[in-house]
């Protein structure tokens, strides 16, 4: 990451049936309503933004489908590998891997002095120390998440210069002093975790070769052609130890180097079996493509995504897996983005758009336990984690949560806010979202959802992100946002944040109709 997350049925028909009564009367438009309930309900009323507007989705349960492998919860990001020794760390990571079942970590610095993986005697020669790698990969597993190995940074005296990253934690971004000796390094480091963990263990894992070697993170000069050369020794000390290791890069920022980097490795026999790269929904036209377009954030990722997936495909390399280590909706702290109910429209449209172009695509990061620019201060700071200080989780969670329950296969239909997949117990599920930008003065909207022969159960079930449900920031608001919540005040919020049970919304003739308020997220599962 660059410098700068009483009765269940009774409760629930009168929770869905007010919030339709509620759109109802905002608006001129047909409404299907479930028995009447007198007594209102919080989450029901219309957000009064604007007039509501209407959509309507026609869903052929028998039209063409395709595989929908959940490419965007197969791995997160992370602050540094230290911080993986934590409890705070490790109750989040089990946290998410609960509500996502994620497969892969990736954090920064698994070879930096405080990991004290490498060091020298008096006489210059290596000293390798693995007892933290273990803990830290150890406790990875235990939990059940295999890691994703990014390769790096420098420790300090095998750096060519004292070339030092503004983090916190100042990583050395040198280049080694010695070409062989970094060879070795890596070597060394792959045996121990083959001998430790096994090949068959081991060749499940990814090894990443540096992180955005284009920005600061890389002192080489030029900073290309010597990260070119720490590619090759690496890769190469890599499959001298064991042919089934995997290693990619470049690891760029902006989405960047990625067709010069294939051809590099074609052109020379260099091992390479993923390509990995970066982007950020705030990035630039200018970084990522090299013009002046007005990009919007809901736009950049997948963009960017498809510039990568066509390079490959045009490459002497087509086949190539291609992995986004990085992404999210914002490289700045902008609570107003990673913080807020923006994240699920934001996470579910990201979806929509990049399926098929892409094999993992990396949320940056599950944990606000992230020291890049020091000691997290307060809960709620734009944090990328999808898990506050505190253990407090954001709307963003769950939003990763809800979309974890899509089915595995992707049913085609025209609208571009909904989603519309079959389980392999025969369910549709449907997210629906009503996407606005932060800032925006965003309108509620009136869904009806036509399903096409559809011949199952007279209820659906409902479950949403958005300002009322899954989301503590009014409560954190009320109790006038606190820079260090007591104890009783972080159960409180632990409690706020808590996706409630689903609503029982009717189905009538095949049909369904919701309000959804600005900023949005709905998954519809129809038994």
């Amino acid at each position: 990451m660059r410098s700068a997350k009483p009765d269940f049925v009774k409760w629930s028909i009168q929770r869905v049936c007010l919030r339709v009564v509620a759109t109802c009367l905002c608006i001129t438009a047909p409404c299907t309503s479930v028995t009447a309930q007198q007594q209102s309900h919080r989450h029901n009323q219309v957000q009064p933004q604007r007039a509501a507007r209407t959509e309507t989705i026609e869903v052929d349960p028998s039209a063409p489908s395709h595989p929908f492998p959940h490419y965007w919860e197969r791995m997160f990001g992370s602050g540094r590998a230290i911080l993986s020794l934590r409890e705070s760390y490790r109750r989040d990571l089990r946290e998410v891997k609960q509500a996502t079942d994620f497969e892969y970590i990736r954090f920064h610095a698994i070879l930096d002095d405080e990991v004290g993986l490498y060091s020298e005697n008096a006489g210059g020669n290596p000293i390798y120390n693995f007892s933290y790698v273990d803990q830290i990969y150890d406790g990875l597993l235990q939990n059940g998440v295999r890691p994703f190995v990014e390769l790096s940074f420098m420790p300090r005296k095998l750096a060519a210069q004292q070339a030092v990253h503004p983090f916190w934690y100042a990583p050395i971004v040198s280049p080694p002093k010695d070409w062989n000796r970094w060879g070795d390094l890596i070597s060394h480091f792959a045996q121990h975790l083959v001998d430790r963990y096994g090949i068959d263990e081991v060749s499940h894992w990814y090894f990443e070769v540096w992180n955005e070697p284009n920005l600061d993170f890389w002192a080489g000069d030029p900073k290309e052609q010597t990260y070119y050369e720490l590619y090759d020794v690496t890769a190469q000390a890599l499959k001298t130890v064991n042919l089934r290791l995997r290693v990619g890069g470049p690891a760029t920022a902006q989405a960047a180097w990625v067709d010069r980097f294939v051809r590099h490795a074609a052109e020379n026999h260099i091992p390479l079996d993923f390509v990995s790269t970066h982007v950020y929904a705030n990035d630039s036209a200018k970084d990522v493509f090299g013009t002046s377009e007005d990009i919007p954030r809901t736009q950049m990722v997948c963009r960017a995504v498809r510039k990568v997936s066509d390079q490959v495909k045009a490459s002497a390399m087509p086949g190539l897996p291609i992995i986004w280590s990085e992404y999210n909706a914002s490289y700045k702290n902008e609570p107003d983005v990673t913080d807020s109910i923006f994240m699920g429209p934001w996470l579910a449209d990201t979806i929509r758009q990049c399926d098929g172009l892409v094999d993992m695509l990396s949320y940056w990061t599950f944990s606000d336990v992230f020291e890049e620019q020091g000691v997290v201060k307060q809960p709620f700071y734009g944090g990328y984690g999808l898990i506050a200080a505190d253990g407090l989780p954001k709307p963003a969670f769950n939003a990763f949560k809800l979309l974890h329950r899509l089915g595995d296969q992707r049913i085609a239909q025209e609208s571009n806010s909904a989603l519309v997949t079959r389980r392999s117990d025969g369910a549709l599920v449907i997210a629906v979202w009503n996407e606005y930008l932060p800032g925006e003065r965003g309108e509620s909207k009136l869904v009806t959802i036509k399903i096409k022969g559809f011949a199952g159960h007279d209820r659906a079930l409902i479950s949403r992100v958005d300002v009322k449900d899954g989301s503590l920031l009014e409560a954190y608001d009320a109790m006038g946002r606190p820079t260090y919540p007591t104890s009783k005040q972080i159960e409180e919020l632990r409690r706020a944040a808590e996706l409630p049970p689903p609503e029982i919304i009717a189905v009538q003739n095949g049909q369904l109709t919701f309000g959804l308020p600005a900023q949005g997220l709905a998954l519809i599962e129809l038994p």
